[in-house]
């Protein structure tokens, strides 16, 4: 008995050394790029909105997000304080000092051969919807040298907007930023043709620095979500807001702030708005 107990626990232990290999293998980087995101969000400027994405890319998929998104998460998880209230509330606050970076793109995104896939929060909940790869590329003979990367032209036409893309097939991957995949190479720059949103390649990780690096985008942002559609998902998001105190509130969750102060801050927030919806520029014109 004694011996078969020591043969049940040794293969218990070698099958999770086995699956938690084989788990870091599935994650294990094969390329990770950095784009610079030029972005005109509202029309009654010219400014562009500078952000910094990570795309890193495993075998059969890639992940996208925010690089202040990832640090922020990384904030967070070293400074978040978490009190258990004699009335069986809980309070959360931050470390005396902690500054959490702000950025718009909360969201992450999953690139397959298969499909597209975004998650997003609205409120506490963890949503998800998935779409098909872009497949209605058309592939132009014209090439041009970007960041010394030898590049083919490639254009799109994508939730309402007209994309000219350029992609390297000297590095096979099939990925780019945000939704943008499908092309026999890397997207290496893409920009819309009003020049309102514009993604160039800044910086590539040699192959030697990637050795036994995995994907840092925490499972909670990818994992366990509700399968939804980007309608609902959008429409959630704004309950989500609206509805900011009462949600948390419904949680048994304490405001450092005070309820009042919350209410009073989103009605100031929706009052703004409903102001910059009527000179919003989304990258996505349609669902």
């Amino acid at each position: 008995m004694y011996y078969r107990q020591k043969f049940i626990l040794l293969f218990v232990l070698l099958n999770s050394i086995f699956s938690y290999a084989q788990s870091n293998k599935n994650y294990t980087l094969r390329g990770e790029f950095i784009y610079l995101l030029k972005a005109k969000f509202d029309t009654r400027t010219e400014n562009r909105e500078e952000e910094l994405f990570l795309l890193q890319i495993v075998d059969n998929r890639a992940f996208f997000a925010s690089t202040i998104f990832l640090k922020g998460d990384s904030v967070r998880a070293n400074s978040r304080v978490i009190t258990n209230n004699s009335d069986g509330s809980t309070t959360f606050s931050w470390k005396e000092g902690a500054v959490i970076p702000k950025t718009y793109f909360n969201f992450t995104i999953i690139q397959s051969n298969e499909n597209v896939q975004y998650f997003d929060l609205a409120g506490m909940s963890l949503l998800t919807y998935k779409e098909p790869v872009i497949k209605n590329w058309k592939l132009l003979d014209e090439t041009k040298i970007i960041n010394s990367i030898n590049c083919k032209k490639a254009e799109v036409r994508f939730k309402g907007r007209n994309w000219i893309a350029w992609y390297s097939p000297e590095i096979p991957f099939p990925y780019g930023p945000m939704k943008f995949s499908g092309l026999p190479g890397l997207i290496i720059k893409i920009t819309d043709d009003k020049n309102d949103f514009d993604f160039e390649l800044v910086k590539s990780v040699s192959d030697t620095q990637l050795k036994g690096k995995l994907v840092n985008i925490k499972k909670s942002r990818y994992t366990d979500a509700i399968e939804t559609t980007q309608p609902k998902l959008k429409q959630a998001q704004r309950n989500s807001a609206a509805n900011a105190a009462a949600v948390l509130a419904s949680y048994g969750t304490t405001i450092i702030e005070g309820q009042e102060m919350l209410r009073q801050r989103e009605k100031d927030r929706e009052k703004a708005r409903e102001e910059n919806k009527k000179y919003a520029n989304p990258l996505e014109l349609e669902n």
